[in-house]
């Protein structure tokens, strides 16, 4: 693919997992990159991983205007020509008995914080001429996922919020596209992975029966948001070894 030396990507959630992952296929090809997290022990660790062309910043992405000051601040590193949404939160329970703090907590994280960096990121990157923005959704937005409302809620919103902005700014020259995971090994995914019936229970809705690893997801985040995807925007591509095919999975295997 074509070389990203230009680029500058701004990366929330980048200090592990997808969002790490995001980062180093970036910084394979030659990109600036700022990571952003709320743990700076993380994000340290990150960029000591990831060499001289990576930098991060303090921020929570649930506080619109911590997430406008560390926008600006990495803006005058280097010029923003691209933002990963990729911070997110998870929840699980029955919908009867959701407490609104858990909705509000998972809805502010997953949406909201998907929201404050594409429209300030958004800004810097159309004054800066245009470039391309990605969020993370999730398989969870594409079928149910009974005991996970709040989180399937956010994530197809997510998709949502992305083919709207998508047709919005593509006047700016920016696209936006998000990338739908499936069962990935991650920190957040830990309890679905040391559950054998619930693990069994996935791969068994997977045409590629394998669980995922981060750097599936980074390749697909780096294609869409590199000048080999320059007619791609608007697009929510499942990267889940073909779930979204079937169906949702039993997550009364895992919680009773």
């Amino acid at each position: 693919m074509s070389s990203l030396s230009d680029q500058h990507a701004f990366i929330t959630g980048g200090g592990s997992g997808i969002g790490l992952a995001c980062a180093s296929a970036f910084i394979r090809d030659g990109a600036t990159v700022t990571l952003v997290g709320r743990t700076e022990s993380r994000l340290r660790d990150a960029v000591s991983l990831l060499g001289d062309n990576a930098g991060y910043l303090i921020a929570d992405v649930a506080d619109e205007a911590a997430m406008s000051d560390a926008i600006t601040v990495a803006n005058q590193r280097a010029p923003l020509t691209i933002a990963v949404a990729n911070a997110g939160t998870g929840s699980g329970g029955a919908f009867l008995d959701m407490q609104t703090s858990e909705w509000d907590r998972v809805i502010e994280t997953n949406l909201s914080g998907t929201f404050y960096t594409l429209k300030h990121a958004g800004k810097a990157i159309a004054a800066n001429g245009g470039g391309a923005m990605c969020a993370i959704s999730s398989i969870a937005g594409l079928r149910t996922h009974k005991l996970m409302s709040a989180y399937c809620t956010s994530k197809a919103a997510i998709d949502m919020l992305v083919r709207n902005t998508a047709d919005e700014l593509g006047a700016a020259n920016i696209r936006v596209n998000s990338v739908c995971p499936g069962l990935v090994e991650t920190d957040l995914s830990a309890g679905l992975h040391q559950t054998p019936a619930m693990r069994d229970d996935y791969l068994a809705c997977m045409p590629v029966s394998r669980t995922g690893v981060p750097d599936d997801i980074g390749a697909a985040v780096r294609f869409l948001c590199g000048p080999d995807a320059a007619w791609i925007t608007g697009v929510n591509l499942p990267v889940d070894g073909g779930h979204h095919l079937r169906r949702g999975p039993n997550l009364e295997v895992m919680m009773g």
